[in-house]
């Protein structure tokens, strides 16, 4: 228990640890938004109830091209997420004055 709580308490592990549970609550956000917004908003536009269903099927394979166009709609507005996030909280500035603090020691 004591190893524990000295690596909970080292720089840097605590923030991880939000950041990596705000990082799973913005992922499932945005899951949301694509699938139940933005998916059906396409679907309509390709003539498909929904996106996850557009697929080609070549013999006995099948190519779910949908869902793929779905997962990268969802990479690309959860990189926008984390990209405005960073620049708005300014924590590009964190690590330069953390950076700073070191070269000073």
């Amino acid at each position: 228990m004591k190893g524990f709580i000295e690596f909970v308490r080292k720089p840097g592990v605590v923030g991880l640890a939000i950041g990596f549970i705000i990082g799973v609550a913005v992922g499932a956000l945005v899951n949301s938004i694509v699938n139940d917004l933005v998916n059906p908003l396409i679907g309509l536009i390709v003539r498909s109830e929904n996106l996850n269903e557009l697929a080609w099927h070549v013999g006995k394979a099948t190519f779910t091209y949908g869902h793929f166009i779905s997962v990268l709609i969802d990479f690309f507005i959860i990189l926008l997420v984390v990209y405005f996030i960073f620049k708005v909280l300014r924590l590009e500035r964190l690590d330069l004055e953390e950076e700073e603090e070191k070269g000073k020691k």
